[in-house]
């Protein structure tokens, strides 16, 4: 019985079991399981095949961002509109057949966007390039997922399942739980907080299945069975994901209201170029990117040419940026902007800039 045949019969199970207080151990080792047999599948084989076409796309500029969706909804077109790159669109599918990158300029940032092919059912097993999609989706620090707004919730639950079963998780946070395993003393077992969905004797079926038998398990936070699989697996991909709904001029106001009301989510229409600059400024936050200015002595700032950083960025984030050695050469420096008391204010190397600040760095 090859691995796929393993997870679907897995899958049945888990779907045919009930949940319930006597079952949770049942459905704990099944998931612990099911994950096992996953990361199986995505190892690459071990005899080397015909050297295909290279699919990743170096990596350049100060995001990346990746575009995830069906055939034929629109990534292309969007591709194309956003960025001086176009990419083939056309009525029928499988218009893109590998990685078409392109540079979206926004507020003095280059933002790669990456036009992936159509994902279809299947494709964390390998359907239709599936694999490598979605490899080159783990490496970008946004995904967008484009759906078809006339289509209804399907593709989103379908996607979301996919990415879900690589490990990729999305718009969630890593699990505050502490995990390591040791030589030998057995299993320690602990938790700051009551857990409803976790017990000992769950946790340690679950590391046997590993075949873990010695650890120091903390858990922080009430976690679900499937959250400690996560931690224990440990090569999860936590990112924030945009669920862009396309071609909204097909369907009725109630229906854009309907989704333009859910969690992040954004509606556009690519045909009628609806929404765009709502999506850059999401997109925006969602990347967590600022603007720090440099300023001379005795000069007016430079706001031409912005340096830009990651959000929770300090001072001496920026003196690398700048040169390598400046870090070591820093007397102090001088900020104006929002993440100052008054300004300017004379600080130190710790200091955290906000955006749009403006610095002055004074050296030995």
């Amino acid at each position: 019985m090859g691995i796929l045949e393993k997870i679907a019969e897995i899958e049945k199970e888990i779907s045919r079991t009930q949940k319930n207080k006597a079952t949770e151990y049942h459905l704990g080792l099944l998931k612990a399981k099911l994950a096992k047999y996953r990361a199986q599948l995505l190892e690459p084989s071990k005899s080397a095949g015909a050297k295909g076409e290279g699919f990743d796309v170096m990596k350049s500029g100060d995001a990346r961002v990746a575009l995830i969706g069906f055939p034929s909804v629109g990534k292309s077109t969007f591709l194309s509109l956003m960025t001086s790159t176009a990419s083939e669109a056309a009525s029928y599918e499988f218009t893109t057949l590998t990685c078409i990158p392109g540079v979206i300029e926004y507020k003095g940032a280059n933002i790669q966007l990456l036009d992936l092919p159509g994902i279809i059912e299947g494709a964390a097993q390998g359907k239709g390039r599936g694999r490598q999609v979605i490899a080159v989706a783990r490496t970008a620090d946004v995904v967008i997922m484009m759906l078809d707004a006339t289509k209804g919730d399907v593709q989103r639950v379908l996607l979301e399942k996919e990415l879900e079963s690589v490990g990729i998780r999305l718009n969630r946070t890593k699990p505050n739980i502490y995990f390591k395993p040791k030589k030998g003393g057995g299993l320690s077992y602990n938790s700051t907080v009551p857990l409803t969905h976790c017990s000992e004797k769950l946790v340690q079926l679950i590391l046997h299945e590993y075949k873990i038998f010695n650890a120091e398990v903390l858990f922080r936070e009430d976690s679900t069975p499937d959250e400690f699989i996560d931690v224990i697996v440990g090569n999860r991909v936590y990112m924030p994901c945009l669920y862009v709904y396309n071609k909204v001029d097909q369907i009725s106001i109630e229906e854009v209201d309907r989704l333009a009301r859910r969690p992040h989510s954004v509606v556009i229409s690519c045909g009628m170029k609806l929404n765009l600059d709502y999506l850059l400024e999401t997109l925006w936050e969602y990347l967590a990117l600022i603007c720090i200015y440099t300023k001379k002595r005795g000069e007016r700032p430079d706001f031409n040419d912005a340096i830009i950083m990651r959000r929770g960025a300090s001072v001496e984030h920026v003196c690398h940026r700048i040169h390598r050695t400046l870090a070591s050469q820093f007397k102090y420096a001088l900020v104006w902007g929002t993440s100052t008391k008054y300004s300017p204010q004379r600080v130190g190397l710790t200091h955290i800039m906000e955006h749009e600040d403006v610095i002055q760095i004074v050296k030995k």
